[in-house]
């Protein structure tokens, strides 16, 4: 099975030994960040520092001024990482060390942009903005997303990309002291509370025949229980749309639906598109995918078929129990010759990885259709993790017989 791991430039610039380290787990690949949200970091074994805060999206190489200029929407540049260009550093590093290097791409999930654009973020139902997570149905925000892909994926170096947050963000925000968590909420308050009731989109709701006023007042009376204290109903996945078409009537969801499955795939297949065009040669597009169209987030609801009918594959997240992993990977088995679909398995303990029980894991997510795996995140993992892996790499390579 082959394997690559997911790294950040600052992972690798400054520290001479992290190149063959990594590639001493046993991986052929690394999927290298290139445009990135912001975060805090924890780097474990670099000779300089343990902590890296990247204060707001950004990308790690040098953006080009001519493809950027006269545009409100742009990349920002970083300076948490030295160098002009630390993802080109690191890749160099990497390929000296024999992995290939693929870039890793995060598109609708910027913090900064929404907070100096806010016509740019979705706007739920009660009219509050989520600066974090870009409206995809506006054509401004769209045009950025595509012209960052294309650019962000192919760099110098590298053999192919992963696009993550290719579709539509929402309420769920991993933000520095984050207080949302006092009420759960189900997967259908999630949805609804993910709705975008922007100029666009509410034009868009109205242009397939449900007046987004309506909709709106739709969703808030939907949402009243959960405000006053209601329990939350039991984690099912499986039944998420039914429970939304519940809450808010078949034709109300249908159109919900419909709205954002349309701007979602449209997103998706002009993003692929524009690295394909960028790239010359042969270079694998897959996206950070969620098989449930109305789902949100960095693993981006898709439509299973349309999705690998113009993309190389899908990374399919893996965590949690069989039956999670089945969820998640069952509506890609019957995928098209030629795609891919790899499983993303978290290697930190701390993060809720099983590096000890990898190798059955992964063995388990092959069962189920899975081609590759992903280890998510091979930077923050302790060594103690990181032996696990490499002991469970060896498993899978003897169970294949080389």
């Amino acid at each position: 099975m082959r394997t690559a791991a997911f790294l950040y430039p600052w992972d690798v610039v400054g520290d001479p030994d992290a190149a063959r380290r990594i590639a001493g787990l046993g991986v052929q690949q690394v999927t290298l960040a290139s445009s990135y949200h912001s975060t805090r970091a924890l780097t474990p074994r670099h000779p300089r520092h343990r902590i890296v805060t990247a204060r707001h999206a950004a990308v790690l190489y040098p953006p080009d001024p001519t493809r950027w200029a006269g545009r409100a929407l742009r990349p920002y540049p970083q300076d948490w990482v030295p160098g002009a260009d630390p993802f080109g550093e690191a890749a160099r590093a990497l390929a000296d060390a024999g992995l290939e290097v693929h870039t890793w791409v995060v598109l609708a999930h910027n913090s900064r942009m929404g907070a100096e654009h806010p016509a740019t973020a979705v706007h739920n139902a009660y009219g509050d903005p989520y600066p974090w997570a870009p409206c995809i149905a506006r054509p401004e925000v769209r045009d950025y997303l595509v012209t960052l892909a294309a650019e962000a994926a192919v760099r110098p170096g590298a053999r192919g990309t992963e696009l993550e947050s290719c579709g539509w963000y929402g309420l769920a925000h991993p933000h520095a002291h984050d207080k949302t968590g006092q009420l759960p909420l189900s997967g259908a308050a999630q949805y609804l509370m993910s709705l975008c009731f922007c100029p666009v989109c509410s034009a868009g709701y109205t242009g397939l025949g449900v007046p987004a006023a309506e909709l709106r007042g739709a969703v808030v009376r939907a949402l009243e229980p959960v405000w006053a204290g209601a329990p939350a109903a039991p984690a099912d996945r499986a039944g998420e749309r039914a429970e939304i078409g519940a809450l808010l009537g078949a034709d109300l969801a249908g159109v919900a639906h419909a709205w954002r499955e349309g701007a979602a795939r449209t997103l998706q297949r002009a993003a692929v598109r524009a690295v394909r065009d960028a790239a010359a040669g042969e270079f694998r597009v897959l996206l950070h995918a969620d098989p449930a169209a109305h789902r949100c987030g960095a693993n981006a609801g898709v439509d299973p078929a349309d999705v690998l009918a113009h993309a190389d594959g899908v990374v399919v997240p893996c965590t949690g129990d069989d039956a999670a992993r089945a969820d998640a990977l069952g509506p890609f088995a019957d995928r098209p010759s030629g795609t891919t679909v790899a499983a993303n398995l978290t290697v930190v303990s701390g993060m809720g990885g099983r590096p000890g029980a990898l190798a059955a894991d992964a063995a388990h997510a092959a069962s189920l259709g899975a081609g590759e795996l992903r280890l998510y995140h091979a930077g923050l993992a302790s060594d103690r993790d990181l032996a696990a892996v490499r002991t469970a790499l060896g498993v899978l390579v003897e169970r294949s017989g080389g």
